[in-house]
């Protein structure tokens, strides 16, 4: 890392600057204030803009959403988000249920509660293991390591190859229409605000085997891993 190109930090959001769905800490809060000194701030995230922009309490940034399927520009005038890009795909659900039935037969998930799979806007999916109405206990001690999801990882990929799959939540598989991942949506936004990757550097916690900052993580872009949000201040402290 080059840290006199750098120009932009680029983030993940849950897991990386909070808890899950959780508000900032002021702690990092106030790291984002001094980041924002220096650099451009920009999230990318696997959300919706407005949801993140809510989470955040309407922190001054911009955000990219659901993949890069979405893109909200901060407005310091009326300080909230313009939303200027929210992309919908159509998908195939008879084609999904099936495949998401032979996974489901094949590695033994036949009992879940309430429907198999949930069918978002974007055209995003996620495959529920547990059911979309499962107890939030249950689906919180499932998989907490992952180690479940890594084991059948490679079949879902292969089933789903038209989407990039990631292993989302606590017993879920989270799917987001090809070519739509976190290094596509942060490639394009370089390309548009004329940057190059070494400008760049993102910092996620969800760089392993099927996380969503993996593919990230694998490139040519400088990343910074963290793996407890209220380590953030010190792992930005390089930066400042």
């Amino acid at each position: 890392m080059n840290k006199e190109k750098i120009r932009l930090i680029a983030m993940d959001l849950d897991g990386t600057l909070t808890q899950h769905k959780q508000p900032l800490t002021p702690a990092n809060r106030a790291a984002l204030d001094k980041l924002s000194q220096k650099y451009k701030l920009l999230m990318v995230g696997a959300g919706q803009v407005m949801r993140i922009f809510n989470q955040m309490e309407h922190y001054p940034l911009d955000i990219i959403g659901n993949y890069g399927l979405q893109f909200g520009r901060y407005n310091a005038n009326s300080k909230s988000i313009d939303l200027v890009k929210d992309l919908c795909f159509e998908c195939d659900r008879e084609s999904i249920e099936q495949k998401v039935n032979y996974l489901r037969q094949k590695f033994g998930y036949t009992h879940f509660c309430g429907e198999s799979v949930e069918y978002h806007p974007s055209g995003c999916v996620t495959f529920a293991l547990l059911g979309t109405k499962a107890n939030q206990a249950d689906k919180l001690a499932f998989d907490p390591d992952r180690t479940k999801r890594r084991k059948i990882y490679d079949e879902v990929v292969s089933a789903f190859s038209d989407y990039s799959v990631f292993v989302g939540g606590s017993s879920s598989f989270d799917m987001a229409p090809k070519p739509y991942n976190k290094y596509h949506a942060l490639d394009l936004y370089c390309k548009e605000n004329n940057l190059s990757h070494e400008n760049v550097v993102f910092i996620g916690d969800d760089y392993g085997i099927g996380g969503n900052d993996e593919s990230v993580y694998k490139s040519d872009f400088n990343f910074l891993t963290i793996d407890n949000y209220e380590d953030f201040p010190k792992i930005i402290s390089e930066l400042l």
